[in-house]
């Protein structure tokens, strides 16, 4: 007579399954171990070869002397608030240009045509042009025209980054939007969607999500660049570095600017780090290695 297996025999694939598990924590200490072993002998090679070093003593009083640190950071954490406030105001802009410049560049509609050509040339020119060229051409060029008066450097400098940066994140969400599959745009006209309800609605959330990691390493980037603001004598992080630079002659408050936008940047890195090893577990979810 037949009969249902006893319910010992349904363990056997559980205990696999455990020593699977156990196998693969076995793994990850001894990767941890070896990790740390190398960052450890990598930090003792960096230290013998600076303390062995002939002019090290004269680079670290000139470069990280504590006291010139601590009088630094006061003025230098003022003027990064200035690079806060530009930054805050840049991604504003830099997303409401970059998207209108996206959807132009995706557009088929012959009448655009002309838009179409200019986003395009905006475009190849803004990414080929190098930042500190594009902010002295906008920081003097724009004033020297005497159409508005005096404007402060801040604002000048925010136009200029605004213009490059539009460029580059116009691009990574032309790249979104093209990876959508046209079943969706051609659903949504199918349920009487206009053009621009189906781009607001279906086609840039979808687009967004899938360019979301490049969107995020632009910000990063951007957080960077809006230091460079500082050669339109905006008083930012690093122009008030090189003040207290003048000062004392000494180029530590450099390297607390250093420090102040890597703690800056260094949150939004980590997000864009764990963002992508998330798509990267969903696209992987199911298939095994």
């Amino acid at each position: 007579m037949g009969r249902n297996k006893p319910p010992e025999d349904f363990g056997e694939s559980s205990s696999i399954e455990l020593e699977r598990i156990k196998y693969r924590r076995g793994q990850r200490v001894k990767s941890t171990l070896v990790s740390c072993a190398s960052l450890v002998v990598f930090a003792f090679v960096i230290y013998v070869l600076l303390s062995h070093s002939e002019g090290w003593d004269r680079v670290r009083i000139t470069f990280f002397s504590g006291r010139h640190f601590v009088d630094a950071l006061p003025g230098v954490f003022t003027g990064l608030l200035t690079n806060i406030k530009i930054l805050f105001y840049a991604v504003i802009g830099v997303a409401i240009f970059g998207t209108l410049i996206a959807v132009v560049r995706t557009t088929n509609s012959a009448v655009l045509f002309p838009l179409r050509l200019f986003a395009a040339g905006y475009t190849d020119i803004m990414r080929g042009t190098p930042m500190i060229i594009v902010l002295y051409l906008v920081g003097f060029g724009i004033p020297g025209l005497r159409l508005f008066g005096r404007i402060d450097a801040s604002l000048l400098g925010t136009v200029a980054i605004i213009m490059v940066y539009s460029a580059y994140v116009s691009e990574v969400l032309r790249a979104g939007i093209e990876a959508v599959h046209p079943s969706q745009r051609l659903a949504a006209r199918s349920l009487g969607l206009s053009h621009s309800q189906t781009m607001r609605m279906i086609i840039l959330p979808q687009a967004v999500r899938k360019v979301i990691p490049a969107l995020m390493n632009d910000f990063v980037s951007m957080q960077k660049d809006v230091g460079l603001v500082s050669v339109l004598g905006a008083i930012d992080a690093v122009r008030s570095a090189q003040i207290a630079v003048a000062k004392t002659y000494n180029f530590t408050p450099y390297i607390v600017a250093g420090v102040l936008f890597i703690a800056m940047s260094l949150p939004c890195i980590r997000v864009t780090d764990w963002y992508t090893k998330k798509l990267q577990k969903r696209e992987q979810m199911g298939v095994a290695v």
